[in-house]
This record gives C-alpha cells, sequence and structure tokens, in this order.
C-alpha cells in the first residue's frame, strides 16, 4: 500500500499500474520569510499577483504594455522592483496594494456535506467546518457523500493549476462497491479510455487489490473529472457504496478526525506550489 492510504492488514494486492508518468510531490524547501533584499522589495509581478489583479504571467504582459506605473511613472522592464509599504503602485490608474497573505485548509470532509461555499436550499456545506474570516474556496469537487481530503483556499492561482488536467495532480481514493472488482474491469480502469458518459472518457489510473476485502479499491486518478470515480464504476456495472479521498497533491487526512480542519505548513504550500509549477521567486 503506498503511503497516504488508509491503515489496513490482509493479504497480498494485486497493483495494476499504467505506462504513464506518475506525479511526484517535490521535497519542499524550507520556508523563508526574509525579503527579497534588504529594502524588502520585491518583483512587480509578484506584488500584482499578491494584490489578486493577475497571475505573474499575465502582470508580465500588464507591464510590458504600459499598465504599470510605480509613483506616478509608467514602468515597462520586466524585474523591476518595488517596495510593497513604500511605493505607490496603479494599474491602469487605480492605486492597488498587496492582500493579506492567502489562507491555506486542509478539510477531512465529511458525509453529506456540500463542497461549496454556500447553499440555496440550506444544507450543511463545508464552510460550517471552516473557522477564518478570509474567502477561501474549496479546490476541486467532492460530491455530497464523498467523505475525505479537500484543500481550502483563497489563492486563486494555485488553485487554478491544481485543477487542470495539465497538471495531472495525483487524487487517492478509497473506494467501496456493492461487489468485488473483477480483474478484468480493473485492467480496463488503469489502461484508460473507458467512456463514462456526457463526452467524458477516462484517462490511465492505478489500482490496487485487496484479495483480502476484495469490494474494496484504491484507485489513483489524474484529472478530475466531476464524479469521476462513481461514474467510472458505473460504467463497468458496479456500485460505489462508500468513497473516501485518502490523499490529493500529497497531502493527506492521516491522523485528522472526519470533519475537522488545519492549517497547511509553510512546507506543504511551498511544496504543492512547486507541483503546480508556480515560481515563487
Amino acid at each position: 500500500m503506498r503511503s497516504g492510504g488508509p491503515t489496513r492488514t490482509g493479504g497480498p494486492r494485486k497493483v495494476l499500474t499504467p505506462t504513464a508518468k506518475r506525479s511526484a510531490l517535490p521535497k519542499a524547501k524550507a520556508a523563508s520569510t526574509q525579503p527579497t533584499d534588504s529594502t524588502g522589495a520585491i518583483r512587480l509581478n509578484k506584488f500584482i499577483a499578491g494584490a489578486g489583479i493577475a497571475s505573474r504571467r499575465k502582470a508580465d504582459e500588464m507591464i510590458t504594455q504600459g499598465a504599470i506605473s510605480i509613483n506616478g511613472k509608467v514602468v515597462t522592464e520586466l524585474g523591476t522592483k518595488v517596495r510593497p509599504h513604500a511605493d505607490l503602485i496603479t494599474v491602469n490608474g487605480e492605486p492597488i496594494s498587496m492582500r493579506p497573505r492567502f489562507v491555506y485548509l486542509l478539510l477531512n470532509k465529511p458525509k453529506d456535506t456540500i463542497a461549496t461555499t454556500s447553499d440555496e436550499k440550506d444544507r450543511t456545506t463545508v464552510m460550517d467546518y471552516v473557522n477564518t474570516s478570509e474567502r477561501v474556496y474549496p479546490v476541486g469537487r467532492l460530491d455530497r457523500n464523498t467523505t475525505g481530503v479537500l484543500l481550502l483556499t483563497s489563492d486563486g492561482e494555485l488553485t487554478n493549476k491544481l485543477t487542470h488536467p495539465s497538471h495531472e495532480i495525483e487524487r487517492e481514493y478509497h473506494v467501496t462497491l456493492d461487489k468485488p472488482l473483477q480483474i478484468a474491469d480493473a485492467k480496463k480502469i488503469s489502461e484508460g479510455g473507458i467512456d463514462i458518459g456526457e463526452g467524458d472518457v477516462t484517462g490511465t489510473a492505478e489500482v490496487n487489490l485487496d484479495s483480502r476485502e476484495p469490494k474494496d479499491v484504491m484507485l489513483i486518478l489524474r484529472e478530475g473529472k466531476n464524479r469521476e470515480v462513481r461514474r467510472l464504476f458505473e460504467a463497468l456495472g458496479y456500485e460505489v457504496e462508500k468513497l473516501d479521498r485518502t490523499r490529493f497533491a500529497g497531502l493527506t487526512h492521516r491522523g485528522m478526525s472526519r470533519g475537522e480542519t488545519r492549517a497547511l505548513t509553510n512546507s506543504e504550500v511551498h511544496a504543492l506550489k512547486r507541483l503546480a509549477g508556480i515560481n515563487e521567486e
């Protein structure tokens, strides 16, 4: 059993692994609180991204297009540095300032909970388990009756990166089926290409079978389509009785009770950004 899944005992397991290259969580760098230089100056594109105006790449485009001014002077040179608490930065004439540091929370989502910030039917949402004054949003989807790892953050750039299929972020699930999964079907899942309706076709996956608990399956996906796990097994004639996400982007709910929320550590945040290809320079 790979690290990150639930601790279980039992007989030998059969693992079906696709030839596709697996994503791996890079070793995190130690968190640093030091400014870019002795004056506390930071790159202009980082300041703009921190203000929530645009990603750093888009900020660079805005700079070269002459949309940014520092203390009344238009700047077009990439790599320009600013002092966040001393310089006046404007975008198309409108002053901007850096927002408070982003919030990163991990929730062990309970069953019968909506993974949205609000619900018109007044049902329980993940926000009922979160204690923060910042506006945070769930990263990716977990349907109402799926439990487990859910990341919530106010960092829009990280959210977009982690949910984009091109990054192939690993999502690991513990699936309990209504009947044992047949080896032939496990092979189909690992190879991908299963039509799950609505124009969606599955990608390659990793399947881990337990001979002592034949209805239990550990499944690793890398795309995150809507209700993909349930639709996948339904397409093969199985019913998902329980579904728990045990790992997302290297984060697990190990040691967390159902409904518990915790803040991510600095090293976890840095690791997520590196995994998502976000340059923190």
